[in-house]
């Protein structure tokens, strides 16, 4: 292998995040500097490789940290907001078909480098579809959480008010970071940008926002993960939808899921009297969101007059609330 092919399956390691195969490559090119008679440069090669392997081996004992996070500055601070995220997917209750799906892609995430050795991608690039309270900005943070990188959501407010006056500036910074820093990239309420070019309110710059989109998503195979959100997939454009690794469906909750969330955030109550029919029931057409908002009050109630048992009249007060104020 030629010192240029060693650079560049350097580069292809790093952006893979394969620090084993880094290493590997660089201890390879350490020795063909050697057969070329370029010692002093082997040398400090060998050193540069030891330091690295001492250094991961200490990492290794205190185990497993995230992902170094370059905070947005100058342009990038209007772009994009950045933080690290405790959720996991256990934070999560959800259907098995769809913790299945999520975890297949976190999966291909963390073996990515043995998926690229044989020619093949991860998925990387997610729509999720569903109503309002769902759990799809949950999981961009899940996501985020459990691969321990970090979460940088894209602000509408500052990339529309470039892309309208500068044609896509603003969107070619945030692919250039998509690039440039691994994390989970999160578009949500997508339609803002997603809408079908055929639309009655269809502006011209607008259109070709969209179709700057479409190339940058198409020509993208960086090591990020992007996750773009929808309330509303008939506004989106249909080119949209193939250039996406999986589109992930989201409903609101079965009886199950409402009853696995209830218990879930009223663990360290009792329980024992709630009539989980009549709870049921009444929570039938919310969102996972505004249970769990409904299972807050409740508590809080409760907390507030000193019990530690719930009731099933407080629980339904709860419910008939958030009903109210959302349907």
């Amino acid at each position: 292998m030629t010192t240029a092919r060693h650079i560049v399956a350097l580069l292809q390691s790093h952006i893979d995040g394969d620090g084993e195969r880094f290493l590997s490559v660089a201890t390879q090119l350490a020795a063909h500097e050697a057969r070329q008679g370029h010692g002093k440069l082997a040398q400090e090669l060998r050193e540069l490789i030891d330091a690295a392997k001492s250094r991961s081996a200490t990492v290794a004992r205190r185990g497993a940290g995230p992902v170094p996070m370059a905070k947005p500055k100058g342009e990038m601070a209007g772009l994009l907001e950045a933080h690290y995220s405790d959720i996991r997917l256990s934070s999560m209750v959800l259907k098995p078909q769809l913790e299945e799906r999520l975890s297949r892609v976190l999966t291909e995430q963390r073996q990515q480098a043995r998926l690229r050795a044989r020619g093949l991608t991860p998925r990387r690039k997610l729509l999720l579809v569903g109503p309002p309270g769902s759990g799809k900005t949950m999981t961009a943070a899940a996501l985020a959480g459990e691969l321990k990188l970090p979460l940088f959501t894209v602000l509408y407010d500052g990339l529309i008010g470039k892309l309208m006056g500068e044609t896509a500036k603003g969107l070619r910074l945030v692919f250039d970071a998509i690039g440039l820093q691994r994390g989970v990239y999160f578009f949500d309420e997508f339609d803002a940008i997603g809408g079908q070019r055929s639309g009655q309110n269809d502006v011209g710059e607008i259109r070709r926002v969209l179709n700057s989109f479409l190339q940058f998503l198409e020509k993208d195979d960086g090591p990020s993960l992007i996750v773009a959100a929808t309330n509303h997939p008939e506004l989106l454009d249909k080119a949209l939808y193939r250039r996406f690794d999986d589109v992930i469906t989201y409903d609101l909750p079965d009886p199950d899921i409402v009853r696995g969330i209830l218990e879930a955030r009223l663990a360290t109550f009792d329980l024992s009297s709630i009539a989980w029919p009549k709870v049921l029931e009444s929570a039938a057409h919310l969102s996972q969101a505004e249970v769990a908002r409904a299972a807050d009050e409740a508590a809080k109630l409760a907390v507030l007059g000193e019990h530690d048992r719930l009731t099933t009249e407080g629980l339904l007060t709860a419910l008939q609330e958030r009903r109210a104020a959302v349907l």
